[in-house]
């Protein structure tokens, strides 16, 4: 029987040697698949890296009365991780701050990497009584600021004191659903539902929710949240980055 021997290191032709077509088929599946690889990791650490919001608000968001981890932001945080989502959120609150005072404070409070902004501001504007179209008009402000910064807005709403008249309750308490209609934003429409009025969830003032009233706004306002949260995300995965 004829034996097989196979061709010696000079023979002519090699699927090994540098420059054959084979091989360098070869290289490049082997590239590709190396990219592939990378792309991947790359796409899971994207997804993996927690949504930072900031919430812009007043003495309702800085927790006005509370300890820290009682505040709005904290709270809102934890019932988030607790789902399982992946996010930090900012206390940008001050206490006492206006629209306008948040539109003159807007580029240091929101810093550079944020991905969403909890709009909570006008209480202080109501309780004052306010020029609604003042109002309205800072706070349209800070959103197109927002947009142009491509930051994802959740606006968180407030009425205006029953007492001051139905003119002005109309005129401030459509500032929000109009300007959340304006500029496709989602809207929480009234930040303290469910806590208003109820003595036993808000502090001696009157007028700042207990830690447990801040449980029940967290609560009221977890599918906002998400929903932010998705929307981010969504923005995300249609930029590839």
């Amino acid at each position: 029987m004829r034996s097989f021997n196979p061709p010696g290191p000079n023979a002519s032709r090699s699927y090994g040697k540098p420059g054959h077509p084979v091989q360098r088929y070869r290289w490049a599946i082997i590239a590709l698949a190396c990219f592939g690889i990378v792309a991947t990791v790359l796409t899971a650490r994207a997804a993996e890296r927690p949504v930072r919001i900031v919430v812009l608000g007043d003495s309702l968001s800085a927790g006005f009365g509370l300890a820290a981890q009682d505040a709005l932001p904290a709270k809102l945080e934890r019932a988030l991780k607790q789902k399982g989502i992946a996010v930090t959120i900012e206390n940008a609150g001050v206490s006492g701050d206006t629209a306008a005072g948040g539109l003159a404070r807007l580029d240091w409070s929101v810093g550079e990497g944020t991905d969403a902004v909890i709009l909570e501001l006008g209480a202080n504007d109501a309780l004052r009584g306010a020029d609604p179209k003042a109002t309205r008009a800072a706070l349209e402000a800070i959103i197109t600021r927002l947009k142009g910064r491509r930051i994802a807005v959740l606006l968180a709403g407030m009425l205006a004191p029953r007492n001051f008249g139905a003119d002005y309750v109309k005129a401030f308490d459509a500032i929000y659903p109009e300007l959340a209609v304006a500029h496709d934003l989602i809207l929480y429409p009234f930040i303290l539902e469910g806590v208003a009025g109820d003595g036993t969830l808000n502090q001696s003032d009157g007028l700042h929710p207990t830690a447990a009233g801040v449980d029940v706004m967290v609560k009221a306002m977890l599918p906002q949240a998400e929903e932010l949260i998705a929307r981010v995300k969504g923005r995300t995965a249609n930029t590839g980055g």
